[in-house]
């Protein structure tokens, strides 16, 4: 498996929705070789429209220009399940820079009482059109995430409904976030070098910025591709297969100019197990990851990046999940610190 890549690859999505299952595995070849080798990869026909884009962008501009005080009326630390407005400095990866950004994170409107620090009702700004638009995107997205459940479980090797069953009300996350116009942002970083928590992102962006770290550990520029999406496999898919698939580090840096990004994390139930499936596990191979569980592991990750969740857990008022893990506990770099085992 080389994963010393120099470029993303670009897979057409279509055989997905197609009645021929045959399609559909082909699709999902691709998927699997692509997250194999990369990790990361780009999908073109995926039925998302245009305008449920360009209605998210348009509601993305009109509350990044709010004043700073209507928009922390929404701060994302008066929410009870991690949904609302994240300033610049809120969030710290563990590099301890500050990024340059500011963010609306929202998830599953959830009807329900608030579960697990990650699923509830939205906090939703005084805006008009802006519930709506965002909504809109976020059904769209939603179902395409759906569709892509489907395709890694073929790639997976799995029955293609092996995901069904744990989508029933998934804390999967859509982010507003805007880099700001800043010319003196030379060669600076926008977000601190990553993996994403759940099993995938679906990311849609306006402007270049994007970096993947291949096996060699160079920063390879994915730049947004004209009606494509990217996608990157997340802790865990890594963890599904054993580190077959992996979850690959990313970062965003050369934010001259303004910039919004759009990443939609694809994550399954709350209460949901992760661990190696029996068919990555061998006498050669035996298992690297613990038993995880999906929610625990996206809200330790979250705590352990946001200031207010640290502050919450410096009170006493929550505590981050037994057996959390660290963060950077997937991808090249855990890779290289030999943390995963």
């Amino acid at each position: 498996m080389n994963r010393d890549f120099s470029a993303i690859p670009v897979i057409d999505i279509g055989g997905l929705f197609a009645n021929d299952p045959n399609a559909r595995v082909a699709v999902a070849a691709e998927m699997e070789a692509a997250a194999r080798s990369v990790g990361f990869f780009y999908v073109t026909g995926h039925g998302v429209p245009m305008a449920a884009r360009e209605r998210l962008e348009s509601a993305a501009g009109r509350f990044f220009s709010l004043p700073m005080a209507r928009k922390m009326e929404v701060y994302i630390g008066l929410s009870e399940n991690h949904s609302g407005y994240v300033p610049e400095g809120e969030e710290v990866f563990s590099s301890g820079k500050i990024d340059r950004k500011e963010a609306f994170d929202v998830g599953l409107d959830y009807a329900g009482p608030p579960r697990g620090g990650m699923l509830g009702p939205n906090l939703w700004p005084d805006l008009e059109g802006f519930k709506a638009d965002v909504g809109h995107y976020y059904a769209h997205v939603q179902a395409l995430a759906r569709v892509l459940f489907r395709g890694f479980a073929l790639a997976l090797g799995q029955p293609e409904d092996f995901f069904d069953e744990r989508l029933s009300a998934p804390p999967a996350q859509l982010r507003l976030i805007h880099y700001p116009y800043d010319p003196h942002a030379v060669d600076a970083e926008g977000i601190g070098a990553h993996t994403d928590y759940e099993c995938f992102t679906i990311l849609y962006s306006t402007a270049p910025g994007l970096e993947v770290m291949n096996g060699a550990g160079q920063w390879i520029d994915a730049p947004p591709l004209e009606g494509g999406f990217v996608i990157n496999i997340g802790d865990m898919i890594e963890a599904l297969s054993n580190g077959d698939f992996i979850a690959t580090s990313h970062r965003v840096r050369k934010v001259t100019a303004e910039r919004y990004s759009f990443p939609f994390f694809a994550a399954c139930d709350y209460e949901t197990a992760v661990e190696p499936l029996a068919r990555f596990v061998t006498a050669d191979q035996p298992s690297r990851y613990p038993r995880i569980i999906s929610g625990e592991h996206l809200f330790a990750q979250t705590a352990q990046t946001f200031a207010y969740l640290k502050r919450r857990i410096a009170d006493g008022a929550v505590a981050l999940p037994q057996g959390a893990k660290a963060l950077e506990s997937f991808g090249q770099q855990a890779r290289a610190r030999s943390t995963v085992r």
